[in-house]
């Protein structure tokens, strides 16, 4: 196996193996799926990272998709810096937050009000509890390969009665909390009508990711979201997008935009906070009213808001904005994909990609998987391989075969050369 880490890197990893459970505090950074150890990275500019011992990587993860405009950059920086000097938070509302939510409100009118939360994870349990209040039923369907957070209700998998139950997918979640989540599998309509005949009147919400990015970048087949919206409503359902990952990435207006479909709550997280901790959710004005204190649904944060974070979305998103700047990012994104396919087809080795507005993946495979069965058969082994190959020659990847790749505003010529060079001997070794 290639051994990227260096030795600070790998005495940093048994300092914190330690302190922390698996060394991390969340848990694909641990390269369980691709062996070795991860550096330890010690700061980041631009297109680049640089570890603890010095090593400097092109950076396609880029906090999991917030720095969409680069590590420290320049513009978000001053405006936080600005804005620490006044205080780093105080517990009660500020400008920023407003701020912050009407700019959200002008990019997606969908979301006529909101309630900011500090973690994506944090925004979906609250728009499901919000759902199911709203509705008056318990249940919900989600998709396989799918995620949603580590809230209970979304860690259950498709059982043998994959259309009245599910299991749970984690130690600690009840099996009560799991047969009110029913999991389908992505893409599949039929399936989506299926489970909501079967418990017709007890399903309170659908929640999707309009584009699923944990499982390489799956994007909706023609029709699908469409038809989710449709059986939404004939079902008496409501529709959720989770956002956290495509919001203001695949379009600047979200999946929503993209594909022109019209969800009654989304989730937010990510970008809207410029790398800081922020989540957010929100949708018609007559659903948000539920929500404490107008309504009787609570959800409360003591961070929620906090004006450091506040700044930090808001001039992103700012910056995101201004002309040119998403498409060129987007431009970048299918260049990089159409020259990394073109590298391995020329080396005869089976590779696909796939690329979404900022978003990209990558699979060995003959064609691009549509569903998580399809991802999974793509070859994991040789996905493992490559990304220690790609890690020696100073490109940082998801540790995962079925995590989305990041492209920002900051990967220029130069960091997309070095992909490039890298991705060229990669696949001379594997």
């Amino acid at each position: 196996m290639s051994e990227a880490a260096g030795p600070r890197s790998r005495a940093f990893n048994r300092v914190t193996a330690d302190l922390f459970p698996g060394g991390v505090s969340s848990p694909v950074r641990a390269f369980k799926s691709v062996g070795g150890e991860p550096p330890v990275i010690r700061r980041a500019e631009g297109a680049w990272i640089v570890d603890v011992d010095g090593n400097r990587y092109v950076d396609l993860i880029g906090s999991w998709g917030p720095m969409i405009l680069g590590h420290a950059n320049p513009r978000v920086v001053r405006a936080v810096t600005a804005r620490v000097r006044r205080g780093l938070g105080t517990g009660t509302p500020s400008p920023d937050e407003a701020r912050l939510g009407r700019l959200v409100r002008e990019m997606l009118p969908s979301v006529e009000r909101l309630r900011f939360t500090v973690s994506g994870t944090e925004a979906c349990m609250s728009a499901l509890r919000l759902a199911r209040a709203a509705v008056g039923r318990d249940k919900v369907l989600k998709f396989e390969g799918c995620y949603h957070g580590h809230a209970d209700a979304f860690l259950s998998s498709a059982g043998s009665g994959a259309l009245t139950f599910g299991t749970p997918d984690s130690p600690g979640v009840p099996e009560a909390v799991a047969r009110d989540t029913l999991t389908v599998p992505f893409n599949d309509l039929a399936a989506v009508e299926a489970a909501l005949e079967a418990n017709a009147g007890q399903v309170a919400a659908v929640f999707v990711e309009p584009v699923a990015g944990n499982m390489g970048l799956i994007p909706p087949k023609p029709g699908f979201l469409e038809g989710l919206r449709t059986a939404c409503d004939a079902h008496g359902a409501l529709l959720v997008f989770d956002e956290v990952m495509t919001g203001f990435r695949v379009h600047l207006g979200g999946a929503q935009a993209l594909y022109d479909v019209r969800p009654d709550l989304t989730c937010f997280g990510k970008i809207i906070g410029g790398g800081l901790p922020v989540g957010a959710y929100g949708g018609r004005s007559e659903l948000m009213a539920h929500i404490a204190p107008e309504g009787g649904v609570y959800q409360a944060g003591t961070l929620a808001g906090n004006p450091v974070a506040m700044t930090a979305g808001y001039h992103t998103l700012k910056g995101l904005r201004e002309p040119g700047v998403f498409d060129a990012i987007a431009e970048t994104t299918a260049a990089l994909c159409t020259r990394l396919e073109a590298v391995a087809q020329e080396k005869g080795i089976p590779m696909v990609t796939r690329a979404i507005g900022a978003m990209a993946g990558l699979w060995f495979a003959e064609r691009a998987p549509d569903d998580l069965e399809e991802a999974k058969a793509c070859d994991l082994e040789r996905f493992r391989r490559y990304h220690g190959l790609m890690l020696e020659r100073g490109v940082h990847l998801p540790p995962s075969p079925f995590e989305a790749w990041f492209v920002g505003a900051a990967h220029d010529e130069a960091a997309i050369a070095h992909v490039l060079d890298a991705h060229a001997d990669a696949l001379d070794h594997l």
